[in-house]
């Protein structure tokens, strides 16, 4: 009993706010019935009681998905489709019920094909958002050398301008919208103009500038904290409900807006590339800073477009994660950054499709990998395929073995 009581003061002295409820059959408690709950950058799972009671802790006031997993119910026992996931939300108070109250009836499963199709649509909804911060990531090391581990934070400023102007200010969300991707833009010359030129005029080795990005990183985050708080805050629209249906896929107005948006900003982005001026001095600088200063290229200004369109993309990046997630917080692009680092590196450094190419994998993999690893495992699982992918090409799926200069 002693021991009862000591896990019962720690769970108090941890969390604030609880979730509780009971799961029956027939007004029949259920014991060993799974309960997780996930949200708010925070996921956890307790198991029902003797009385079909549980009780989860949570760190934050806020949106979280609370899920029963019907593999621990008995056999005939099932939940309604679509009813073993419940959103909850706390009110006035610091504890929330939910209760899942069961009857008899036949469970159905969805087929591993449906299963396959659902994640390949995700991985590629996910993969498309990635593509736009590595493409820009990948530029800025292609025409710098630059690992900039600060573009977590680019991709996290993008979210917050939309919350401070679509959620604090109340504007349109279009208007929002475009006013964080200027504002992500602006951001990006900034960065150059006040630190990067100044730094690379002096001649400062990659390595220390390299250090100087993870500290202008932690910086830019824990400003943004102190600011925006440690809550996580939904954007307009956010939790619009999944009503197009594609065969087994269930999808939002929201999803199908991302990836339409995704697509059309990468293929303009690839038409700059490939077929402006401005496009194909970028790839020259990208491919042989020297060379292309030679050929009379003002290396200089091609850095700074690059850095004012790695901001714009990392800034719709991070617009994109937050209806993705959903939500915004301080270190949402932190979260990801390991994947776009990965992206970048499994497509080939310093190129803007490999960058696209490794995104589009390395999302396809995350969503795949969970019809055989556990959730909360994905994102290590593409880091495995990294690996073994620059075991037999170490430059990268699109990248060269050498770089000259």
């Amino acid at each position: 009993m002693a021991e009862a009581g000591s896990a019962a003061t720690t769970e108090a002295e941890e969390f604030e706010y609880f979730f509780v409820g009971n799961v029956t059959f027939d007004d029949k408690p259920l014991r060993g019935v799974q309960i997780s709950v996930e949200g708010n950058g925070y996921d956890a799972e307790t198991k029902t009681d003797a009385d079909g009671k549980w009780r989860l802790g949570v760190p934050e006031k806020g949106e979280y998905k609370l899920t029963l997993d019907e593999e621990t119910l008995p056999k005939g026992v099932v939940v309604k489709a679509g009813q073993n996931t419940v959103t909850a939300e706390f009110g006035l108070t610091k504890l929330k019920a939910v209760n899942f109250f069961l009857g008899e009836g036949q469970r159905t499963t969805t087929d591993l094909g449906a299963q396959v199709l659902i994640r390949v649509i995700n991985g590629l909804n996910f993969g498309l958002l990635l593509a736009l911060a590595a493409i820009g990531l990948s530029l800025i090391f292609g025409t710098t050398g630059l690992s900039n581990f600060a573009h977590a934070e680019m991709i996290t400023f993008g979210g917050l301008m939309v919350l401070t102007f679509g959620v604090d200010l109340a504007l349109p969300i279009w208007l929002a919208i475009i006013i964080a991707i200027v504002l992500s833009a602006a951001l990006g010359w900034t960065l150059d103009a006040t630190i990067w030129k100044p730094l690379r005029r002096r001649g400062v080795g990659l390595i220390p500038l390299m250090i100087v990005s993870i500290g202008l990183s932690l910086a830019l985050r824990y400003t943004y904290q102190f600011f925006y708080g440690g809550a996580t805050r939904q954007l307009p629209g956010a939790t619009i409900p999944s009503d197009i249906h594609l065969g087994p896929v269930t999808l939002s107005w929201i999803d199908v807006a991302s990836m339409a948006t995704s697509i059309v900003v990468l293929l303009a982005f690839a038409f700059f590339l490939l077929r402006t001026r401005i496009g194909k001095a970028t790839r020259a600088v990208s491919d042989n800073p020297s060379l292309a200063a030679a050929s009379g290229i003002d290396v200089d200004r091609v850095i700074r477009i690059v850095w004012i369109a790695g901001g714009a993309l990392a800034g719709l990046s991070g617009i994109l994660w937050a209806y993705f997630r959903p939500g915004v917080s301080w270190d949402m692009g932190f979260q990801i950054l390991l994947l776009v680092f990965a992206a970048v590196t499994l497509g080939g450094l310093g190129t803007a499709f490999g960058a696209l190419v490794g995104s589009i994998i390395v999302g396809l993999f995350i969503e795949l990998s969970t019809l055989w690893l556990p959730s909360d495992m994905k994102y290590v699982g593409a880091l495995i395929v990294l690996i073994l992918v620059l075991l037999f090409r170490p430059q990268g799926i699109l990248g060269r073995r050498e770089r000259i200069g």
